[in-house]
């Protein structure tokens, strides 16, 4: 396969820190990132969600919706979007050649006009439930604003092959093998999985907002923090078929666990595991600060 970057883009820091992201302390702010991938396909990269964008930074409202931003609090910070990641890697927007979306929502599309000329892929679900916004939910959560690129949207059905025990796996067009998308739905109408071959034969699985804390895909011990249970309480459009995928997703672990790998959008301990790994850093070392920074300045030290 090709060299994969995990690129956080924009942290969030609502409130609840350890009943959020289960880090120590009662007090101070949770922290929970944006975790895309971009992977290096010979001359060009594929992106996996965006986080927030350029836009999103420079004009948060209308872009963004006010009440998320209160709830959330995007550490809104140009240098951390996924364009001027990608730069500092020594790529350009035009080397982006396809973004491959878990979902729709404000946190996970919010750049794609920052890449104005790739082919997006999306199940045809999500395209149709982020259009019609018809609950003042989707109102918040889906923003035309950030969608200057809906013409080069590419869109399937939840079909496919089997994978894993996931009967609907399928390929995307103009992308290779190594590269599917496994819907996942329940968050959204329309949210998928994103499955990425490793060059060892092995699979990392994002799940996007399937699920949000590490814990949730114990086999032996589910365990959620509070809030992170709240937020997708409050986020759901399907509850029964999300906690179902849930429970596909435990027994993928515990049954494949050593054949893919699986990982939460906003999972921050999740994140900086695989940012660390495919640096080269020995697990359980602690990243030296400039060469893997933290997600936000509220990590430090933590």
């Amino acid at each position: 396969m090709a060299r994969l970057h995990h690129l956080n883009c924009i942290s969030e820091c609502p409130p609840g820190r350890r009943l959020m992201d289960g880090r120590r302390g009662a007090k101070g702010p949770a922290v929970l990132s944006c975790h895309c991938i971009a992977v290096e396909l010979g001359d060009r990269l594929v992106l996996v969600d965006t986080g927030f964008g350029l836009e999103d930074v420079r004009r948060p409202r209308p872009r963004l919706s006010p009440l998320f931003l209160a709830l959330n609090r995007p550490q809104l910070r140009e240098e951390d979007t996924a364009l001027r990641q990608l730069e500092r890697l020594g790529f350009r927007a035009s080397d982006v050649s396809d973004i491959v979306l878990t979902h729709l929502d404000f946190d996970h599309a919010g750049g794609l006009d920052d890449f104005p000329h790739a082919r997006v892929h999306m199940l045809e679900a999500e395209r149709v439930q982020a259009t019609r916004r018809r609950t003042l939910l989707e109102k918040q959560r889906f923003r035309p604003q950030q969608w200057g690129t809906t013409a080069l949207w590419t869109t399937y059905a939840a079909d496919g092959e089997r994978w894993f025990g996931f009967e609907a796996a399928r390929d995307l067009v103009g992308l290779p093998p190594e590269i599917l998308m496994v819907p996942l739905v329940g968050h959204t109408m329309g949210h998928s999985g994103i499955a990425i071959q490793r060059d060892n034969g092995s699979w990392l699985l994002h799940c996007g907002d399937a699920y949000f804390y590490r814990g949730e895909m114990d086999p032996a011990r589910y365990h959620c923090t509070p809030m992170a249970r709240f937020y997708q309480w409050l986020m759901d459009s399907n509850r029964g078929l999300r906690k179902k995928n849930q429970r596909r997703l435990r027994e993928l672990v515990k049954m494949h666990g050593d054949q893919v790998r699986v990982f939460s959008a906003h999972d921050a301990v999740e994140f900086e595991a695989l940012r660390a790994e495919a640096r080269g850093i020995p697990a359980g070392v602690t990243p030296i600060r400039g060469h893997a920074p933290p997600l936000a300045p509220t990590l430090v030290g933590t």
